[in-house]
């Protein structure tokens, strides 16, 4: 009985191992780079197209899909995310034109890294902000570098030389409240599972935010609920809290024909 349990021990063993050596190879045969190894699981990378046939990238981690981005050079710095295109718009709706300011005169944060989608649209189409974009993990800052084409952005807009990408490994919530500064934009989009927002949903986050943000400036956050339902109690709490210390806030829908689905809602504050 013990000798057959130890050999059982053994053979689930050797099994694993060849599986965990060999599923990188196995996918990577089928176009799709994997790794075991990042702070929140394993993530896979692959290309897949959009509805209208233009290819783009995924990024998945631990089953979630965390960012998504075009490949042609034509495409690459415009958002494929419907909720990053309204961030876009609100940003040109409280700062009009780029060509309206002086160039790196303001201040943006983005907490939360992925894929760095909306970075990349600020250092292209916002010469006015310097962007500061923070990410804790350094395998998925390795990931955005050399597969989400941050390194061809600092390369193509000479980031390194000029400052307006700062890319800052570290926990988002400290690095903002360690900021002495203040920000002209913030923008939530750090990945905080089933708790929108993480620590910053609540009236305390509310007044951090607040503290943070100069006069005329705006915060983003990313609140993934429904709309209706059950589910849908923690975007009514930020909206809350956000409206005890903010005079405007506004919640944009991402699907909102299908209310009782999850959706990506933007919740603006100015």
């Amino acid at each position: 009985m013990l000798e057959g349990l130890l050999i059982a021990t053994l053979v689930g063993t050797v099994f694993a191992v060849v599986v965990r050596l060999a599923l990188p190879r196995i996918l990577a045969w089928r176009g799709v780079w994997f790794t075991w190894h990042t702070r929140f699981g394993p993530a896979l990378v692959f290309d897949s197209e959009d509805e209208d046939g233009t290819t783009v990238r995924l990024l998945n981690v631990n089953g979630t899909y965390q960012s998504v981005c075009y490949v042609d050079d034509d495409l690459l710095w415009i958002p494929v995310c419907a909720y990053h295109r309204t961030w876009a718009k609100e940003v040109r709706r409280t700062f009009g034109a780029a060509r309206d300011a002086k160039p790196q005169s303001r201040r943006a944060l983005v907490m939360g890294g992925g894929g760095y989608s909306f970075p990349k649209w600020l250092v292209a189409y916002r010469p006015d902000f310097v962007c500061e974009a923070v990410e804790i993990d350094p395998k998925i800052e390795a990931i955005a570098r050399n597969q989400f084409f941050v390194d061809r952005l600092v390369a193509d807009f000479k980031t390194e030389r000029s400052g307006q990408l700062v890319l800052t490994r570290a926990d988002a919530i400290s690095r903002l409240l360690d900021d002495e500064e203040g920000f002209d934009l913030i923008v939530n989009d750090a990945f905080a599972g089933n708790r929108p927002l993480g620590r910053l949903s609540g009236t305390e986050g509310a007044q951090a935010i607040r503290d943070h943000l100069r006069e005329g400036g705006l915060y983003i956050g990313n609140v993934r609920t429904p709309l209706e339902g059950r589910r849908s109690k923690a975007l009514r709490e930020v909206e809350a809290a956000f409206k005890q210390e903010f005079a405007h806030v506004r919640i944009i829908p991402e699907r909102p024909e299908e209310p009782h689905k999850a959706g990506n809602n933007a919740l603006i504050a100015w």
